[in-house]
């Protein structure tokens, strides 16, 4: 039986955090990983240079049924305090888009900067671990795996959720807190693809590749950002994001023209080109294999623009930026980028992420209730949960 201090299950961005921190405080820590490597998540995010945190991240950018929860720790370990680590090591890394911060050369530097802070650390790391049995029995807990058994005072879950099964996911966090007694609600694939119908899907695949800026609303949620016409179905930022807030069944609506008052720019077309036709006219806004999309669905009638009365115009208009879609579903974990719903937060003290009903538990990360936009928020979220619970674990 080896002895510890500290056991973290799971070598990702929260794991690796809590593990660093509770060793700093001379806490004698091991990290366990079913996979061959750690930061197996890090390494293939942002396209494989990591979108490691965003400098807008606040609370407002989570969801969980406590929206409170989130706040003590993204307030006691923010995104400029990972930036300064990241600054400390050299790293490069630029802002792409709307706070968005990614390594300019390769996430590997994250996972390699994670590496050498628990060295200095001193953590212990055991990879390819398959864990059998957790139990506990007098204020210890005992992990055992084939190779053997080993002892701690404390234990951090730090496993993750079903996203990205390729990468080792699975829903080991969730049945070690139900094996505890805790509350585990409802889970689902979030920042992830949505599916056509069988008859959107006939019309729109052939336009796999088109890509526009829109924005997309779903139960009076709006995000603006690109939208991407795939095989499957709809994916891009503003899809991903709004399906942390689509529900099967719910209809998704598109505004085409967001950064354009539409019935304001056909008025004025019918003024300067009489004679154009309503698919040249809306080819100027809108990719071109679209348009010819929306007129074989009769969405408008090809004719010259100033046959139109300034009703019909508005009419179009509306249409145009309000179109509906009712998708069938998302493409699912295999391609979702995070896991909504989780460990209830009702059950673990947000200043510790310790269970309140299980001395020396910890919960942090994504198999935690706390899912972040799309943009390197659930990164800030693994980092601060885990800073947090190294702090007491």
């Amino acid at each position: 039986m080896q002895q510890w201090d500290v056991i973290v299950i799971g070598a990702g961005a929260a794991g690796l955090f809590s593990a660093i921190e509770a060793a700093k405080r001379g806490r004698k820590t091991l990290v366990l990983d079913n996979g061959k490597r750690i930061g197996r998540k890090i390494l293939m995010s942002g396209g494989g240079r990591c979108n490691f945190t965003n400098i807008y991240a606040s609370p407002a950018n989570f969801l969980s049924q406590n929206p409170h929860f989130c706040k003590s720790a993204l307030s006691r370990y923010t995104q400029w305090d990972f930036i300064a680590l990241v600054q400390q090591y050299g790293i490069a890394y630029h802002e792409k888009t709307l706070g968005q911060l990614f390594c300019d050369d390769s996430a590997k530097d994250i996972v390699d900067m994670l590496q050498q802070e628990c060295d200095k650390a001193g953590v212990s790391i055991a990879l390819q671990q398959d864990i059998q049995n957790v139990s506990f029995a007098n204020g210890v807990y005992t992990v055992t795996t084939p190779q053997l058994s080993r002892s701690c005072q404390s234990l951090v879950v730090a496993s993750g959720g079903l996203s990205l099964p390729n990468l080792g996911a699975t829903a080991y966090g969730f049945q070690l807190a139900e094996q505890f007694g805790l509350n585990v609600l409802p889970v689902r694939a979030a920042l992830v693809p949505l599916t056509w119908q069988p008859a959107d899907k006939a019309v729109f695949e052939e336009i796999s590749g088109v890509s526009l800026p829109v924005t997309a609303e779903a139960n009076d949620v709006v995000f603006p950002e690109d939208m991407l016409f795939t095989h499957r179905g709809l994916s891009g930022p503003a899809i991903l994001q709004i399906s942390s807030f689509w529900q099967p069944g719910d209809e998704l609506i598109i505004n085409l023209s967001p950064q354009q008052d539409l019935n304001e720019f056909l008025l004025e077309q019918q003024q300067k080109h009489p004679e154009q036709e309503l698919k040249t006219i809306l080819s100027r806004l809108l990719p071109k294999r679209l348009v010819e999309k929306l007129l074989e669905l009769n969405v408008f009638q090809n004719q010259a623009i100033k046959a139109l009365h300034a009703k019909s115009i508005q009419r179009l208009a509306d249409s145009l930026t309000h179109y509906v879609f009712k998708p069938n579903g998302t493409e699912g974990y295999r391609t979702a980028e995070v896991t909504l719903g989780g460990v209830d937060t009702n059950e673990l003290s947000s200043k510790t992420m310790e269970a309140k009903k299980q001395p020396g538990l910890y919960f942090v990360g994504e198999v935690v209730d706390v899912t972040g936009w799309l943009g390197g928020y659930n990164f800030q979220w693994a980092w601060a949960s885990g800073w947090v619970a190294g702090q007491y674990c």
